[in-house]
């Protein structure tokens, strides 16, 4: 094989992990990102007070990542401490190694997420996915601009390597 093969190989090769890497990344910020910006019950920004016993946090816990697939049902999970890195960390334990080529699903089942998405809660005004949606193209960028050499020796190597 020609070592112009060779180097086609071994760039295609590279360029699949580094394809990996990108969607892996792009996964991990996203779900980050909703998982974070979930709202957790607090009562005393209620206009009627929670009932006796309520523990918030039951949606930001019901975070949750499909594969191929939308996930169904509801979780009896509870993320009401911190920056929700319990269901997040689950869902990244979750994500596979050789991420491109499928198709991902992340959703929260429970009967009132479309009210807080649109708005419902105080903490969330305008929602977690749709704001999502709006960064996206940054979330992107930033996953491949951290995953490929984009200096200026590595395009002029580039180009030299391959006479462009």
């Amino acid at each position: 094989m020609s070592n112009f093969a060779l180097d086609i190989r071994k760039f295609a090769e590279n360029s699949k992990v580094k394809t990996d890497a990108v969607v892996k990344k792009v996964l991990l910020d996203v779900t980050k990102q909703v998982v974070q910006m979930s709202p957790v019950g607090d009562g005393t920004l209620w206009k009627t007070p929670p009932p006796p016993g309520y523990i918030g946090g039951r949606f930001r816990g019901n975070w949750q990542f499909g594969i191929s697939a939308v996930p169904s049902g509801e979780l009896d999970n509870l993320d009401n401490v911190g920056d929700g890195s319990k269901t997040y960390e689950g869902i990244f334990a979750s994500i596979p190694d050789k991420a491109a080529g499928n198709i991902y699903y992340l959703a929260n089942n429970l009967p009132y997420a479309q009210r807080l998405e649109n708005g419902w809660s105080s903490q969330a005004p305008v929602g977690m996915v749709a704001l999502t949606v709006v960064k996206w193209n940054s979330i992107v960028d930033q996953a491949v601009n951290g995953t490929y050499d984009r200096s200026s020796p590595g395009l002029a190597a580039g180009f030299k390597a391959y006479k462009v």
